[in-house]
C-alpha cells in the first residue's frame, strides 16, 4: 500500500490548489449568496482539463490516477461544496459509467465533449419514491419499435438543470425486479423531457439541484447503457464512483474548516490572549486535524485499490462513511470556534456547516453505508463480492491479501 505521493500527483495537488484559490474562492461567496450557478467558472473549470480528468487520452481526457483525482476533488470541496458537486457528477457519475459500459460509438460520441464541458451530464437515480431503495424505479421504458418511451419522475438530481445529458434509470420489466432495470443516455433536448430547479434548500446553494419529468420520450434502442437488465448494475457502479467522490469531498470540507478556524483562533482575542491559546480550542483543532489526516488515508487507499484494479466497495463505503460524517464534526467545531461571528453569513463558517450536512444523504446516506459495512463484517453479504478476495489487513504477515501479485 502506497504511503508518499510520486512526483506527478504533487504536481497536480499543488495544480489544483491553485486553481482553487485564484479562480473559484473569490467567486465562491457571491454566487452563494445569490443561489446561482457559476457558468462562467464551468467553463474555466472545462478549459483546465479538470473534466477530463481520469478518462483515457483517446476520448480527450488527462489520464491521472484516482489518487491524483482525489487530491483534485478535496481541493474543489475545501474551498466550495457547491463547484466540487459539479465537477464529481460529470466525472464519477457520467463519465466512468459510460466510459465503463458505453458502447464505443457512445464512448467516442459523448465522453470527448464531456471533458471538454461541451456536455455537462447529470445522473437520475434518485425518485420521489426511491431514495435508498434504489431497486424500487418507477421510471418506466418501454419498447417501441426500435425505440423505448420513457415516463417517470426524477428527484434531487445534480446538474439536472444545465445538462446536456441524462443517464436515467428505467424499468422495463417490473416483474423481473432489479434484474428488469434498464439505464439509458437520454439528450436533455429531447421532446418530453424538462427540469425543475429545487430551492430553497438547505445547502449547496451555488449547485444546480433538480427534478426531471420524462412524458412519453422517445429514445432509441442505441441509446440504452450497457445491456437490457443492466440498469441496476449500472447505478450501483455509478454509486461505487459518486461514494468515492463524495468521500474525497468530505476531505476537502475538514480541510477548509480547519484552516479558517485555525486562522481564526490565531486572530480573535479574549481575556488577553489569542482564542488558540485556550486549551478547549487546541482541542477542537486536534480533532479536526486527526479527523482530515485520517479521512484523506481512506480515500487514499480506495484509490490505490482503484488503480489496481481491485474491487474496492467496502474501502469506499468505510472512506464515505468515515468523511462524510468527520465532515459534519468539522464543521460543527468550526462553527463553534467562530462563535456567534460564525452564526453569521458573513464568514464562511455558516456556508460549510450548510454544506456539510449533505454528504451524509446523497450517494447512499451513511446507515447504507453502515449496513454494507455491517453484513461485510458479520459475514452476511462480503461487500466486495464472494469472488474477491480480501481486503482486511492480515496482522500476521502485515500484508493486505488482496494486492498479492497485483501490480
Amino acid at each position: 500500500m502506497f504511503l508518499e505521493l510520486n512526483e506527478e500527483q504533487r504536481e497536480i495537488w499543488r495544480w489544483a490548489k491553485e486553481f482553487a484559490d485564484k479562480e473559484i474562492a473569490p467567486q465562491v461567496e457571491e454566487y452563494d449568496r445569490k443561489a446561482t450557478f457559476n457558468h462562467e467558472l464551468c467553463k474555466k473549470i472545462a478549459q483546465q482539463g479538470f473534466f477530463g480528468a481520469i478518462l483515457p487520452e483517446k476520448y480527450g481526457g488527462q489520464a491521472i490516477d484516482y489518487v491524483a483525482y482525489a487530491l483534485m476533488t478535496e481541493e474543489i470541496a475545501r474551498v466550495c461544496s457547491s463547484t466540487r458537486t459539479l465537477f464529481s457528477v460529470q466525472i464519477s457519475l457520467v463519465e466512468m459509467p459510460i466510459l465503463k459500459y458505453g458502447s464505443e460509438a457512445q464512448k467516442e460520441h459523448y465522453l470527448p465533449k464531456l471533458a471538454t464541458g461541451e456536455m455537462i451530464g447529470c445522473f437520475g437515480l434518485t425518485e420521489p419514491n426511491a431514495g435508498s431503495d434504489a431497486g424500487n424505479q418507477q421510471t418506466t421504458a418501454v419498447a417501441d419499435g426500435d425505440h423505448y418511451i420513457l415516463n417517470g419522475q426524477k428527484t434531487w438530481i445534480s446538474n439536472g438543470s444545465i445538462a446536456d445529458v441524462a443517464i436515467v434509470i428505467t424499468q422495463t420489466d417490473k416483474g423481473k425486479g432489479h434484474k428488469g432495470m434498464c439505464a439509458f443516455l437520454v439528450d436533455t433536448k429531447t421532446e418530453g423531457f424538462s427540469a425543475r430547479p429545487i430551492a430553497p434548500k438547505l445547502g449547496l446553494w451555488a449547485s444546480d439541484t433538480s427534478e426531471l419529468f420524462l412524458e412519453n420520450v422517445k429514445v432509441h434502442k442505441d441509446q440504452m447503457l450497457g445491456n437490457p437488465g443492466d440498469g441496476f448494475k449500472v447505478a450501483m457502479y455509478c454509486l461505487d464512483q459518486g461514494r468515492f467522490s463524495v468521500a474525497c469531498g468530505g476531505v476537502g470540507v475538514m480541510q477548509g474548516c480547519l484552516d479558517i478556524a485555525a486562522n481564526y483562533a490565531m486572530e480573535r482575542e479574549a481575556f488577553d490572549q489569542k482564542i488558540g491559546e485556550f486549551q478547549q480550542i487546541q482541542h477542537m483543532v486536534a480533532d479536526m486535524s486527526c479527523d482530515t489526516e485520517a479521512g484523506r488515508l481512506l480515500t487514499f487507499r480506495a484509490a490505490h485499490l482503484k488503480n489496481k484494479g481491485v474491487r474496492n466497495t467496502r474501502e469506499t463505503c468505510m472512506a464515505k462513511l468515515f468523511c462524510t460524517e468527520a465532515a459534519q464534526r468539522a464543521a460543527y467545531n468550526a462553527l463553534q470556534i467562530f462563535g456567534g461571528y460564525g452564526f453569521s453569513e458573513e464568514y464562511p463558517a455558516a456556508r460549510y456547516y450548510r454544506d456539510a450536512r449533505v454528504l451524509t444523504l446523497y450517494e447512499g446516506t451513511s446507515q447504507i453505508q453502515r449496513l454494507i459495512l455491517g453484513q461485510d463484517a458479520l459475514g452476511i453479504r462480503p461487500a466486495n463480492g464472494k469472488e474477491s478476495p480480501t481486503t482486511t489487513f492480515d496482522r500476521l504477515t502485515g500484508h493486505y491479501p488482496e494486492l498479492a501479485g497485483v501490480k
